[in-house]
């Protein structure tokens, strides 16, 4: 079976065999949909860590583990008479179609402005499809987002009914201001933790905001960072292990000069 060339109707067969209530997996059996949802964020990264790396000979393995995740939930649809594959697929069909006007329906734009204001515009009025009751913008952003992920969509959403700067300035002055106000709560008497977390909240969210006008991405823009410190301190340790030292042997000036030492070589 190595050489044997696997369609996604194979797919769906092999799915439907590993879910067989009489031969299929034990594992696979114990499965629902919200046990599911655990592996189906890690192989979400696990994508986004191959493209990282400019690992593409793995990426399509990392791809195959999430395209899996969509039939384990179709699969579970389908056992359950929800859905199946084939809605999912007429689901993202249809939405692709209907956000692309100037590309399936003889739609013209002036500009890419123009085509992500129709695109925001598409998006609302599908919220609205689904929620009659929806009171808010902000209904449908998922909680269980990762944070930096979070703030980025909820600014996305309150710039797009207009509450936004337009320019950069006042967006890094919110920066500058929201540190000082953590520097104000830590020169209190009394530190209150509370109110500290309050305000280093207060500053994540507007250095998200400064990243998001600045068009980056804040989860890829700390990955980044968490990368070249992750690479930074294991040359540090290494240069460490080719003096014959110990972290513990150290002083912080001295790993701060072995520190530099490492960044200058970058």
């Amino acid at each position: 079976m190595e050489n044997y060339n696997y369609s996604l109707s194979d797919l769906l067969a092999i799915m439907a065999a590993l879910r067989d209530p009489e031969n299929g997996c034990p594992w696979d059996l114990k499965q629902h949909f919200a046990s599911i949802v655990p592996h189906t964020l890690e192989e979400a990264y696990e994508v986004a860590d191959a493209i990282e790396r400019g690992d593409f000979a793995s990426l399509p393995g990392e791809l195959g583990d999430l395209l899996f995740q969509v039939v384990f939930y179709s699969r579970l649809g389908e056992e359950q008479s929800l859905f199946n594959f084939g809605d999912v697929v007429q689901a993202i069909s249809h939405k692709l179609v209907a956000r692309h006007p100037h590309v399936f329906g003889g739609a013209e734009f002036a500009s890419e402005e123009e085509i992500k204001a129709n695109w925001e515009t598409t998006k609302a009025a599908e919220r609205l499809a689904r929620d009659q009751n929806a009171t808010s913008v902000l209904d449908d952003i998922p909680l269980a987002l990762p944070s930096l992920s979070r703030a980025n969509k909820i600014q996305k959403r309150c710039a797009g009914v207009g509450f936004d700067w337009d320019e950069l300035e006042p967006v890094i002055g919110k920066v500058r201001e929201e540190l000082d106000e953590v520097t104000a709560e830590l020169t209190q008497p009394t530190r209150d933790p509370q109110r500290i977390g309050e305000e280093l909240g207060d500053l994540l969210f507007a250095c998200v905001n400064l990243v998001r006008h600045l068009k980056q991405d804040p989860e890829q823009v700390l990955r980044q960072a968490n990368n070249k410190f992750e690479r930074r301190f294991r040359a540090l340790e290494q240069a460490l292990q080719d003096d014959g030292k110990a972290h513990g042997e150290c002083s912080l000036r001295e790993l701060d000069g072995y520190w530099e030492q490492v960044k200058s070589r970058e």
